[in-house]
């Protein structure tokens, strides 16, 4: 079968669907990946990409308007209560761009199926069938009817959904459970983050997607670390002067391939680098905010595998217990316990055709 992939423009976005994409090839299904910006380079995993993002279409300026001409929804979006009306706003924007050359390139290779993530609803206008790929712990069949409601083009209802979400901590009553396995794209590892510290490592991460107060976190971190008897790793931080002698940085690296070598990981509630911890088992400290960021923070934490807490919320003693607490380790275990006796995707790419017709 042809099967086009179709994620926005973020990196976010397009890694997830990426295992999926490469065991459908590998299973002898023909695959193209149609996104935009930075989430070209998805083409470094071997499959074909195509650019479907009109030039000028741009995340962060699109995201300001919005905040500017709908500062309720812009507030209650950061607050993280914004349910999906501010996400539904902005990614129909860049859906209804992404549309006309999507069509363009389906009329052009003719898929027989579209498989998109839930943002990127453009894929449900095209004249062939289409199966939503979950990439968070939201229900991507709401995502995808909430960003379609708002486009131009006239859609279709999803034929399924290949759901990655663990049931323990998101369950649904339809679709196909299908194992997270992380894809992060190519980057070098450095020797020392290959191999255990010898004392406890803590991994802190940022968002790849532009927004406000995305240092924070870090920042935070940054200053508690010096009474922490652990090691702290930030990833492409904004500064590198004057940090405690506890505290290493790094550039871009591939977070599933050195999360074994962590005991715990601070983040931005992104789904990627959430489920990724998840599925190492890795104890996460997950900082609520826009978007899904919030929905994720709370659902691991009540899950127990991780903590909750804000920039301000940063103290020693909160940093030591996400190392220290054996109730995190055990819940993180079992997590990870029931996510590797989900389907491989490999799994999923042998019951293909059985699962979208």
């Amino acid at each position: 079968m042809r099967v086009l992939v179709v994620a926005a423009p973020l990196l976010g976005h397009v890694f997830p669907l990426l295992p999926l994409a490469l065991a459908l090839r590998e299973a002898g299904h023909d695959v193209v990946v149609a996104t935009g910006g930075e989430a070209l380079k998805a083409g470094e995993s071997g499959l074909p990409v195509e650019d479907v993002v009109p030039p000028g279409v741009h995340f962060g300026r699109i995201a300001a308007k919005i905040m500017l001409t709908h500062p309720l929804v812009a507030r209650a979006e950061m607050a993280g209560s914004g349910k999906l009306d501010f996400v539904s706003r902005l990614f129909s924007v860049f859906n209804n761009a992404m549309t006309e050359p999507l069509q363009a390139l389906a009329a052009r290779w003719r898929p027989d199926v579209v498989l998109h993530e839930p943002l990127a609803a453009a894929g449900s206008a095209l004249d062939a069938p289409s199966v939503v790929h979950d990439v968070s712990l939201f229900d991507g069949l709401a995502l995808t009817a909430a960003v379609s409601d708002r486009m131009k083009a006239e859609t279709h209802a999803p034929t399924t959904v290949i759901r990655t979400a663990p049931a323990s901590i998101a369950e649904f009553s339809s679709g196909w459970p299908m194992r997270f396995v992380p894809h992060s794209g190519s980057g070098e590892v450095p020797g020392w983050l290959a191999e255990p510290s010898g004392t406890p490592r803590i991994l802190v991460s940022r968002s790849t997607a532009p927004g406000p107060g995305a240092t924070r976190m870090m920042a935070a971190v940054t200053k508690a670390a010096a009474h922490v008897d652990a090691e702290f790793v930030l990833i492409r931080p904004d500064r590198t002067d004057g940090l405690p002698d506890n505290v290493r940085t790094t550039g871009w690296v591939p977070i599933p391939a050195v999360l074994p070598f962590c005991d715990g990981i601070i983040h931005h509630g992104g789904a990627g680098t959430l489920l990724a911890a998840l599925a190492a088992g890795v104890p996460q400290l997950v900082e609520p905010g826009p978007g899904d960021r919030t929905v994720h923070a709370t659902a691991v934490a009540e899950r127990g595998a991780g903590l909750k807490a804000s920039a301000r919320d940063i103290t020693p003693e909160l940093l030591t217990d996400l190392i220290t607490t054996p109730k995190l380790q055990a819940a993180a275990c079992e997590v990870r316990e029931e996510m590797a006796k989900m389907p491989a995707p490999a799994d999923i790419a042998r019951q293909w055709e059985s699962i979208v017709t």
